[in-house]
């Protein structure tokens, strides 16, 4: 076989969808980012369980089939955080996923997006990937500590546990802690991954010692998806979900969603990442949320934070999406809304493990900035962020970037 031949045939080997146990561990990575949101929003919302993860198991299984490399399925943060800590109405989230697929359809199809990224400068993505990496990791370590919104709202550490401590010292540390060490011991172990571990011991803990919270009235069946179970939504419903959610939200989503996600995936996957383009990213997140609008599912993109999860844990190819996704596919359909008795079995401190690893996973990726100015662009992004949000930040570092580009100006 000639140089030639032989370079195709690696390239076919490497673009294959692929069915393993380190695919499998990394389709679990993310679930650190999607379940506290998710259930978040079901029990506080009200959108309905069954709904919401069909159709992210029909967003995994769909970017896995067009990317080929292995994809995120995330939550709209900034709309899914503002819905937990506000109790509005699923009618007004369900208004803000059909705004949201008419503006990423329009930049995703018109090529504007792809305009827009050729001016987002390095240190900005960068800074974008650093702050996601960051709040990643803060979130991973609220959980295990009992005191993100969501653990506020349920006034107790570990919701679905019926053990909140040993001793003086709370459970979520201990689970934590214990799932922390295996997970770096682990991590690199391709005989027994560290996702699978770490989720296959939080369902072992919460069958010992979870309340089982809907687990006695699990019926297997077939239950066929409801076609938009909260009716319409109103004109006020769709003038807030624009105002109040979308608009906040899409500064966050060009960088973080599209820009930062598709620099990340050519870093990993320099040969077979080439469709994961900013275009290509915007128009499936915009089909997954007209999706999310018929079903009641929440509004949902693709991550950085996700992707560097999926990768550090294992997943290469889009067969971790097809996988991933099938599963929460038979568990909606089977199952319908009596799922969450299986969702609840996973406790949070062992969801909070993989943000730890997620967020520090990305935040690496500022290793390749090595000027002053790049590196200060890169850390103010992070302190505004902190201080504010990511939209804020996101957009002040590109100002300030073009700033520093001056001869006149040091830091």
């Amino acid at each position: 076989m000639d140089g030639t031949k032989m370079a195709h045939h690696r390239t076919g080997m490497n673009s294959a969808l692929r069915f393993n146990r380190m695919e499998l561990a990394g389709s679990l990575g993310d679930l650190g980012t999607i379940l506290p949101l998710a259930i978040g929003m079901i029990l506080i919302n009200g959108l309905s369980p069954m709904g919401l993860f069909l159709m992210v198991g029909l967003y995994y299984v769909f970017s896995g089939l067009y990317f080929k490399v292995t994809s995120p399925v995330e939550p709209m943060k900034v709309i899914s955080a503002y819905a937990i800590a506000t109790g509005i109405t699923a009618s007004q989230i369900q208004a803000s996923s059909l705004w949201l697929f008419l503006f990423l359809i329009i930049i995703g199809g018109t090529g504007i997006i792809t305009v827009i990224g050729r001016f987002i400068p390095k240190p900005v993505i960068r800074g974008v990937q650093l702050s996601t990496g960051v709040l990643l990791v803060s979130q991973g370590v609220r959980l295990m500590l009992g005191t993100s919104k969501f653990q506020a709202l349920k006034q107790a550490a570990e919701p679905y546990l019926s053990v909140q401590a040993l001793g003086p010292i709370p459970l979520g540390l201990i689970i934590g802690g214990t799932l922390g060490v295996l997970t770096l011991i682990l991590l690199d172990n391709k005989r027994l991954p560290a996702a699978i571990v770490v989720v296959g011991a939080g369902v072992l803990i919460g069958l010992l010692w979870g309340t089982r919270e809907g687990f006695q009235q699990i019926q297997p069946g077939l239950y066929p998806p409801e076609w938009l179970p909260y009716g319409l939504p109103s004109t006020t419903d769709f003038t807030f979900a624009l105002l109040v959610l979308v608009i906040p939200q899409v500064p966050m989503t060009l960088g973080n969603a599209v820009i930062s996600n598709a620099d990340l995936s050519i870093q990993y996957f320099p040969e077979n990442g080439q469709r994961v383009t900013y275009r290509a990213l915007c128009i499936s997140m915009a089909l997954a949320n007209l999706g999310s609008f018929f079903l009641g599912g929440m509004p949902m993109c693709t991550g950085a934070g996700g992707l560097a999860s999926r990768y550090r844990f294992g997943a290469r190819t889009g067969g971790s999406n097809l996988m991933i996704g099938v599963i929460f596919i038979v568990l909606a359909l089977l199952l319908g809304d009596h799922l969450m008795g299986v969702i609840y079995l996973l406790p949070m401190s062992g969801l909070g493990i993989l943000l730890v690893f997620a967020g520090a996973q990305l935040s690496l990726t500022l290793l390749d900035i090595n000027t002053r100015k790049d590196l200060f662009v890169s850390i103010l992004i992070v302190g505004i962020t902190l201080a504010s949000n990511l939209a804020a930040g996101f957009l002040v570092g590109i100002a300030v970037a073009y700033a520093l580009k001056s001869q006149k100006l040091n830091v």
